[in-house]
């Protein structure tokens, strides 16, 4: 079986600028890798099927999977006859902002373009990738990059500072078309996305904590007060910047100093049963 990572990502930033005519919002993000990751197992099959193993029970095992989709589209697009088997592992919480569909769908277009033999570049692969999600071309690439269109436009960045990520996810679910709905475009304050690239680029830690911000947020925490209450006790233990992450309900931390860490992460486990301290990547080259 071939084994390809598959990272979650945080949002530095979050800002929408206008609603699309076709439906979707116009957006501009920045978004880095973490270390923390699902594993994805792909082994062919000669059948040309396509399967799903996983044990976890909020991992669908049909065409609602978006690693399942990722392989039918590649599969359709170039005709390809053999199937595969894929295995999850997951370790992203499940419907959390973290974009663990959308990097199992980009694991398995990056595993399969190497077992099937199909020799595309990552370009052509974010291009595909479209077709399943949003962030899944974002997810193809890893790293740092600012995102704009529907998030599918990608531009590189460099890894940000290094820093400790604190992750806490509440135990409910969130829909990203409901905080969408819910959103009113002409009260957004916008962050300010030139300065988070600036203190990426200049690997300016304060700049970054400072710059910090997702529009989405204020929804968020008007529908869902323990995310709100979950933000609060972060930024009460100690945590240098705290923000929800894509649509929430995962709020993270930045820290600097390895000292702290332990002691967020403490403080948080008494409000909220999934919390992480993981390292931030922010390096494309960290997938190969």
């Amino acid at each position: 079986m071939y084994y390809v990572k598959a990272p979650a990502k945080i949002n530095l930033t979050l800002d929408v600028l206008h609603k699309r005519p076709d439906g979707y919002h116009e957006v501009e993000m920045i978004m880095t890798t973490v270390d923390l990751a699902d594993r994805i197992g792909l082994e062919v099959r000669e059948d040309g099927e396509i399967h799903i193993l996983s044990v976890d029970r909020f991992v669908p095992n049909d065409h609602r999977n978006l690693a399942y989709q990722a392989a039918k589209v590649l599969k359709d697009t170039y005709q390809v006859k053999l199937g595969v088997s894929i295995k999850i592992e997951k370790n992203i919480p499940v419907a959390a902002g973290l974009a663990g569909g959308s990097s199992d769908a980009a694991a398995t277009l990056r595993g399969l373009n190497t077992i099937w033999g199909l020799g595309l570049t990552l370009d052509e692969l974010a291009q595909i990738g479209t077709k399943i999600g949003s962030d899944v071309p974002f997810c193809v690439y890893g790293g740092t990059a600012l995102a704009t269109g529907r998030g599918e436009k990608i531009r590189e960045l460099p890894a940000p500072a290094n820093c400790w990520i604190i992750l806490a996810k509440p135990t409910l679910g969130v829909s990203t078309a409901d905080i969408y709905g819910n959103l009113k475009i002409n009260n957004i304050v916008h962050p300010n996305t030139k300065h988070m690239v600036k203190a990426i680029e200049e690997k300016d830690f304060d700049l970054m904590c400072a710059s910090v911000g997702n529009v989405l947020e204020e929804v968020t925490l008007k529908l869902y007060p323990e995310v709100a209450g979950l933000k609060e006790q972060m930024q009460k233990f100690g945590a240098d910047a705290v923000l929800m992450s894509g649509s929430g309900p995962t709020v993270f931390g930045l820290v600097n100093q390895e000292s702290r860490v332990q002691r967020v992460y403490n403080g948080l486990r008494g409000f909220c049963d999934e919390v992480y301290a993981v390292r931030l990547i922010g390096d494309r080259d960290s997938l190969a």
